[in-house]
């Protein structure tokens, strides 16, 4: 069973990197695999709602949207982690993430374990762990929790080291998720299908007369 942890700040070995180290070593202590997947400091274009990728199952743009949707059947589960820019996660992992999960290819996603986590010198980290939740919500994975919020504090490394109830927090989540992994596998073992695929229905708020 593996997880992929998507590093959604520009900087590649800051306090958000260092937040998915901790994971990924509860991860491994239950014998979950796991990689970093790192957005990396360029400018993510954001979504034009071109359609594009409800036909060909990618994006029209190809850069690091496309290099992990080429990956990610791979994988069982996903973390993003973001730091907080002025109370939002930040520029990289919003417009990745609105054009990861647009479309008819967010059906990969569906029912796979999800979690976010946020890093903050300060403030707004609760406005920014909500804003993450709902894109896993929004392609019907299962939200994982932990023992708080999953939100750490710190400027740097060192910060975040004397954070030990973030820590705890982070090292929960990562049991939670391992755990949860072991019971969806279980459940393949012993045959037990996903629930039926529903249609989408759509609706708007105009009423047409």
């Amino acid at each position: 069973m593996r997880v992929i942890l998507i590093n959604g700040s520009p900087n590649k070995n800051g306090t958000t990197n260092k937040s998915l180290e901790i994971i990924q070593k509860r991860l491994e202590k239950n014998a979950i695999e796991s990689d970093i997947f790192y957005l990396g400091n360029k400018a993510i274009s954001g979504c034009i709602g071109c359609g594009y990728c409800n036909k060909n199952g990618k994006c029209f743009i190809d850069d690091k949207v496309n290099e992990f949707l080429d990956i990610f059947e791979k994988y069982d589960g996903m973390i993003v982690a973001s730091p907080v820019h002025f109370s939002s996660p930040s520029g990289f992992i919003i417009p990745f993430l609105d054009r990861l999960f647009y479309g008819k290819k967010n059906a990969i996603f569906r029912l796979k374990p999800f979690a976010s986590i946020v890093c903050a010198r300060r403030g707004g980290s609760s406005s920014s762990l909500d804003v993450l939740n709902k894109y896993g919500m929004f392609a019907g994975m299962i939200i994982v929790s932990s023992n708080y919020w999953n939100m750490v504090y710190g400027k740097n490394d060192t910060d975040i080291k004397e954070d030990l109830e973030g820590i705890q927090t982070l090292n929960v989540l990562a049991d939670n998720m391992s755990y949860l992994l072991r019971l969806i596998e279980s459940g393949k073992k012993n045959n037990i299908k996903l629930p039926e695929l529903e249609d989408k229905i759509y609706t708007n708020f105009i009423n047409k007369k």
